[in-house]
């Protein structure tokens, strides 16, 4: 439990949003007292000042003009690298100085906690009958995600659940752990995924994480674009899950108090409700931009191989452009079906980026990149449109790459080509969606039988 306390209060009290690591800032030195903690096992995330009353931290810190997320790590899979404490520095322009001090998310994360749910474990296993296998919809390197049933059904939430329940092993889980908390529990948008609640327990089996998530019906886009055994995701219906997903990313960058850098934008962190609107997820990774004058949070590359800014891998210079390249591999996956890496393909074809190249937007062979499932059931022009948006997106300069607002604007003008597209050869927006919300609308009955017996 002293673990989890210590990052608990640590993320909270130390400003800016500093490390969470074994390693101590060269600008504060924290004490806690050894005075034990006569509080309950569970660690309420929010509850400061019962924290404070099993820890007596007194600090001396000089205090950072610059505001940063948490120093966080990768974690299973193929996320890169893990981050050694050392990158929590934000760097500035030569003659600049300190600008006005804003809020941080653990900041505004004090204000609005009142808004989650503190799950206890006993609920959550019965949620999910004691973490059945069965309801098991996802698995990684962070642990598992199962579809749970809260019951009763909290007043104006839905009572279908999801519940991940994190590998703690080690300090990364907890680090990012934190950071979903904290993120999830202050920004708000329709294109992010929701955080209903959380529960943290130390008993006799272990710390224990796990945190509770408004469930999306229809997976991931990833399972959509390369999973044959599930449908194939209509061209307008594609576009409008890229553009919910750039509107999401918009909000991060430019909509919210704070400026958020995603870190990990990729096919499988957008999720997709009923209706196929999609919802960003997974902020683990995550960090606050850089402030005032600075250009850019210096960090130890995190992430996934094949999404990630190559500035960023080979320097650690990290900006909401790394989340910019990022997107562009997306849309290219949007287009052609494909995995950014492709390894059972002749090598000519293994990386998405280098094939994609052989078929410029504006050459007569362009069409050969376009996804085969969609059988030749989509607007020319607005594919056209966003392969050269991508290339924007992937532009070796940072500087050149186009704001997410930008992206959203173009990414309208592509779905207006589409829609258009769609009418002349009676395929609507509706029209597809319904038939996708159809078909998934018997498979989620089918679970739901499943999960009430």
């Amino acid at each position: 439990m002293y673990v989890v306390m210590y990052l608990l209060v640590v993320s909270i009290e130390k400003s800016p949003f500093q490390k969470i690591n074994n390693e101590p800032d060269e600008h504060s030195h924290a004490f806690i007292s050894s005075k034990p903690c006569n509080s309950t096992y569970r660690t309420n995330l929010g509850a400061v000042g019962q924290m404070m009353n099993c820890f007596q931290i007194f600090s001396r810190e000089k205090r950072r003009g610059a505001n940063s997320a948490p120093e966080l790590g990768g974690g299973g899979g193929e996320r890169m690298g893990s981050e050694d404490g050392g990158g929590n520095r934000a760097a500035k322009s030569a003659g600049s100085s300190l600008s006005s001090r804003r809020r941080t998310i653990p900041e505004i994360y004090r204000e609005r906690q009142h808004s989650l749910r503190v799950f206890s474990l006993s609920e959550l296993r019965e949620a999910t009958n004691n973490f059945n296998r069965l309801l098991k919809i996802g698995e990684g390197g962070f642990g598992s995600v199962y579809k749970g049933s809260i019951k009763p059904a909290p007043p104006d939430r839905p009572n279908i659940v999801a519940i991940k329940k994190l590998n703690a092993h080690g300090l990364q889980g907890h680090k990012q752990w934190i950071a979903e908390v904290q993120f999830l529990g202050v920004l708000d948008h329709p294109n992010l995924v929701k955080l209903l609640g959380y529960c943290s327990l130390d008993g006799e089996r272990g710390i224990q994480l796990l945190l509770v998530y408004e469930y999306m019906p229809n997976k991931s886009l990833e399972d959509h674009l390369f999973n044959r055994a599930t449908p194939t995701i209509p061209w307008v219906t594609r576009i409008n899950i890229i553009l919910g997903a750039a509107q999401g990313m918009a909000y991060l960058h430019e909509g919210s108090e704070v400026q958020v850098i995603y870190r990990d934008f990729k096919s499988s962190n957008v999720l997709l409700d009923t209706d196929f609107n999609p919802k960003l997820s997974d902020f683990g990774l995550a960090r606050e931009g850089p402030t005032g004058d600075r250009t850019h949070v210096s960090t130890a590359p995190v992430g996934t191989r094949g999404y990630a800014a190559p500035e960023y891998v080979e320097t650690g210079r990290l900006t909401v452009k790394s989340d910019i390249y990022s997107f562009g591999v997306v849309l290219y996956e949007i287009l052609t079906g494909r995995r950014t890496l492709e390894r059972h393909l002749p090598s000519s074809e293994v990386k998405l980026l280098e094939w994609v190249k052989q078929f410029p937007a504006d050459s007569k062979r362009f069409s050969m990149i376009i996804d085969p499932r969609l059988q030749n059931q989509y607007s020319l022009s607005a594919a056209r449109r966003i392969a050269k948006l991508a290339d924007m997106c992937l532009n070796k300069n940072p500087k050149d790459r186009p704001t997410m607002t930008q992206v959203v604007e173009i990414l309208r003008e592509a779905m207006e080509d589409a829609q258009g597209c769609s009418r002349s050869s009676s395929l609507t927006t509706n029209d597809s969606n319904e038939r996708l919300a159809a078909s998934s609308r018997t498979t989620q009955m089918a679970q739901a039988s499943s999960l009430n017996t």
